[in-house]
């Protein structure tokens, strides 16, 4: 169950950046972030109300807070770093974000057996190169490698914060419910202030009827990735954090299998090699 609902996390996560990086090519970054997040909180309300979702709450919700309140940080320090770029650089740094609830695992005293910790190395490895590292080039700004390596910790905290927020189902829905609600009031002060500095919160080219037209990928990507957080959240319950946060970080894999086969980009030899490693962590952890 842990391997089933941990690649549910990565499909879910790799087509929720593939859509997301879709979107910012049109509409401002932190715009995207706040409306698919507003989405979510609806249809997350809607749940709570309807299962009684209420009767949860409990001391564990700050777990919650917490990362609704690290997510957005990691996200603009990640889209800032990618501004920066290069992309082959800053991409697979953000990956090491699984580092995090591996060490939290590991700290809580789990030991993953010799086959799984050779399919964790694998995997990572993998996931690393299946980013497109950019090995040669033009030297990379040490504020773009400061701002990746905050994404990644705040990656990898969101990881395991949420699988703390909640141990039953109806628990889980208001924990997201409330990491969403902290998402859109930390987004949406981080857009205000944008705005005020001069930044456009919406597309300059059809502005309003942009966002509009753009509703249903919006309300994808923001449903996705709490599908995403909800899915990890059982697979870390369900057994090892160290295995479930591995293969729940192999959605940069998904983004460049779904860039390839949707926009007919070409993968590169070393996202080709990376993909392949994944797939054999992959392997190594189940069977493990």
């Amino acid at each position: 169950m842990t391997a089933l609902f941990a690649l549910a996390t990565s499909l879910l996560w790799g087509l929720a950046d593939f859509g997301g990086g879709l979107l910012t090519r049109r509409t401002p970054a932190l715009t995207v972030v706040v409306v698919s997040q507003a989405i979510a909180v609806v249809v997350l309300g809607a749940i709570v109300v309807a299962t009684g979702g209420w009767s949860e709450a409990g001391p564990e919700l700050w777990f919650a807070v917490a990362a609704g309140a690290v997510g957005p940080v990691a996200m603009l320090s990640f889209y800032k770093a990618l501004a920066l770029g290069p992309m082959g650089v800053v991409s697979p740094l953000g990956s090491l974000g699984v580092a995090v609830p591996v060490t939290v695992g590991l700290v809580l005293g789990e030991r993953p057996g010799l086959l799984q910790f050779a399919g964790i190395a694998v995997a990572v490895a993998g996931v690393l190169m299946a980013s497109g590292p950019q090995l040669r080039g033009a030297p990379v700004q040490r504020q773009a490698i400061v701002l990746t390596l905050i994404a990644a910790v705040g990656f990898g905290a969101v990881l395991a914060l949420i699988s703390e927020a909640s141990t039953t189902l109806t628990g889980l829905f208001l924990a997201l419910f409330v990491q969403r609600v902290t998402n859109v009031v930390v987004g949406g002060g981080a857009l205000y202030v944008s705005v005020k500095r001069g930044a456009k919160a919406l597309p300059e080219d059809g502005g309003m009827r942009v966002i509009w037209a753009a509703l249903p990928a919006l309300a994808f990507v923001g449903l996705a990735d709490v599908a995403a957080n909800g899915t990890y959240s059982i697979a870390a319950q369900n057994g090892p954090v160290t295995v479930a946060a591995v293969l729940a970080n192999l959605y940069p894999v998904i983004t460049a299998l779904a860039a390839l086969l949707i926009l007919k980009e070409r993968l590169r030899g070393v996202q080709a090699a990376g993909a392949g490693l994944a797939l054999v962590g992959t392997a190594l952890l189940a069977a493990g």
